[in-house]
């Protein structure tokens, strides 16, 4: 029906919260900014955002500081400047 909201499936809300959070931490003013994962949970109402966290880790495209504080690899944050988004 048209009148409810689309759902989408799990591996498909994954990916949107990777997105979204690589999202933030490309944006132009926060590029160089550090996030806790628990800031990003706040930011995005989403407190499961640890595992996304986590697979962009594994992917490259966040790195990880000893105290803990995240932020957008080189590679992502470039990749956002020559498309204009987030893919």
């Amino acid at each position: 029906m048209p009148d409810q909201p689309r759902t989408l499936n799990p591996r498909e809300e994954t990916r949107q919260s990777q997105r979204d959070i690589l999202d933030l931490l490309t944006e132009s003013e926060a590029s160089s900014a550090l996030w806790t994962v628990d800031e990003l949970a706040r930011e995005m109402e989403d407190p499961c955002v640890g595992d996304s966290v986590d697979a962009l880790h594994r992917a490259g495209l966040v790195h990880r500081t000893a105290d803990g504080f995240i932020f957008a690899s080189r590679a992502a944050v470039r990749h956002t400047q020559l498309v204009g988004y987030v893919v």
